[in-house]
Parts: C-alpha cells; sequence; structure tokens
C-alpha cells in the first residue's frame, strides 16, 4: 500500500489549480505522463482518449476563443493545457487493442453505444492522466467552462475526434488558491447491500 505522504499527493492534499508558477513542463515529462497513464482500464480496452498538449503562444490563441472568460487566465498561463479529445471511432482499434474478440462489430453503426462509451472511458483515461501528473510532481487545473464546437473546429475538424474536457496543468501557485471545499461523508454517500 502507498503510505500516506503518497496519498497526500494523489488525493487528499491534491488541488484544482488555478494559478501557475513560472516553471515549464517538458515534452518528455507529458510523454512520461502518458506512458504511465496508458495502462489505466478501459471498457473492452478501447482506450478512446487523444490527447493535444497545447504549449506554445500560437496554439494558446487558438484555444483561447473558445474558452469562457473566466477560464482565459488560468489557461493562458499554465505552461500546459491539455485538451482530453475523444475519438469516435475508437473501435477501428480493436484488431491491436482487443483482439481476442470481434469487438469492432459490438460498436459500428450504434451512435449511441460509441458516444456513451468514447465519453465514459475518455473521462477515466483522463482521470488518469491526472493522477499520472499528481504523481509526478505536476498540478492540474480541470475545466469544462468552454465552447466544444469552437474548440473542436480549431483543433479537430475532421469531426472524428470530439472534445471532452481541459485541463491546465503545470506547478501550481498555492497563494492563489481558494479555501479547500467540503466533501460528502461516507455515510451520505455509501451503502453496503
Amino acid at each position: 500500500m502507498l503510505d500516506d505522504s503518497a496519498l497526500d499527493v494523489l488525493f487528499r492534499k491534491a488541488r484544482s489549480h488555478n494559478g501557475w508558477q513560472d516553471k515549464p513542463v517538458s515534452d518528455a515529462q507529458l510523454k512520461q505522463i502518458y506512458e504511465l497513464m496508458k495502462w489505466g482500464p478501459t471498457s473492452a480496452n478501447s482506450c478512446p482518449l487523444r490527447l493535444v498538449f497545447v504549449k506554445s503562444d500560437m496554439a494558446k490563441q487558438r484555444l483561447k476563443r473558445s474558452l469562457q472568460e473566466g477560464n482565459v487566465k488560468k489557461s493562458m498561463t499554465a505552461p500546459v493545457v491539455v485538451i482530453f479529445g475523444m475519438d469516435m471511432e475508437f473501435y477501428e482499434e480493436f484488431d491491436f487493442l482487443f483482439p481476442h474478440a470481434d469487438a469492432k462489430s459490438w460498436y459500428v453503426g450504434n451512435k449511441e453505444k460509441i458516444k456513451e462509451a468514447a465519453f465514459r472511458d475518455s473521462s477515466l483515461q483522463a482521470a488518469y492522466f491526472m493522477l499520472a501528473a499528481r504523481s509526478m510532481g505536476l498540478d492540474c487545473g480541470p475545466m469544462s467552462g468552454f465552447d466544444n464546437e469552437v474548440l473542436d473546429a480549431e483543433f479537430f475538424p475532421n469531426g472524428k475526434i470530439k472534445s471532452n474536457f481541459i485541463c491546465a496543468l503545470g506547478y501550481g501557485d498555492t497563494s492563489k488558491l481558494h479555501p479547500r471545499l467540503a466533501r460528502l461523508d461516507y455515510e451520505r454517500v455509501c451503502q453496503l447491500v
């Protein structure tokens, strides 16, 4: 079992950051995060997550067009903003990812099932990504305050990939954190049956 300090880094003391230190995140760090998060489970090993690492000033200006006002500063000052996209044709990879069954036939032509699986499993993978980033000493600022259609037109113009959510990534500035909000107690949320 992980010790308390590791659990603090991943969960208890981890925060959603809005402000960032002027400290870069390297391409090598991004690859390390991916290489760790890719092992998280998805339905039928579907792995629908597609990532865009927005780092350059030019790319950030492209991103800015889709952001709601409250997320502009947080995104523009972050070393990286990750676009978590979902491949709506993820089933095309099943020959490689799930070769022991005809999983592709479970999805082809079933738009609702594709949409449900792509959203659920890309969300899971994005959560694994954030945990991997935290485990490597980085902080995350996930957000949904953006226009998906504008972002998709800018970064995924062929329509095969759709945005799920975005996440600022870097070394958080703790002086810009709000007080920690409450969480629901076990007894209020959980049942044993």
